[in-house]
């Protein structure tokens, strides 16, 4: 509420929240396959993560191009923490939700679109390519 009284008065203000899911380093990869196990145990933040380093990322994206007013930015990975396919973690999880549209097999659940659009964001890390 603040950020947006702020450039309410100051319109040429820029004031970007980024909303950071689950921060992990590549050290932290080795516990992913774990979490197939059980898919209750990381649905708080449907199964999301951000490599550190691409958290730097949008941090650099939003000070270069963050238009002025107020946004906010979802900033997470473009995969999930999980081996297992989107489909079958949402109908075991989320029994009885409609789903619409393709879920992709492993794509994030969070929408990262904003981030990309505007602020140029792309994660480039995946614990995929770590393991």
């Amino acid at each position: 509420t603040m950020a947006v009284e702020l450039v309410r008065w100051h319109p040429d203000l820029s004031m970007t929240a980024l909303r950071f899911s689950n921060v992990m380093w590549p050290e932290d990869y080795a516990a992913f396959p774990s979490y197939d196990a059980d898919a209750l145990q990381r649905k708080w933040n449907l199964w999301g993560y951000i490599d550190a380093r691409d958290g730097a990322q949008a941090v650099e994206r939003a000070l270069e191009v963050a238009p002025p007013g107020f946004e906010t930015y979802i900033i997470a990975a473009a995969d999930t923490v999980m081996s297992r396919p989107n489909a079958g973690l949402v109908a075991e999880v989320f029994p009885g939700v409609e789903v619409r549209g393709d879920l992709g097999e492993h794509d994030t659940m969070l929408s990262i679109d904003k981030a990309r659009r505007i602020l140029g964001f792309d994660p480039q890390h995946s614990w995929r390519d770590e393991l």
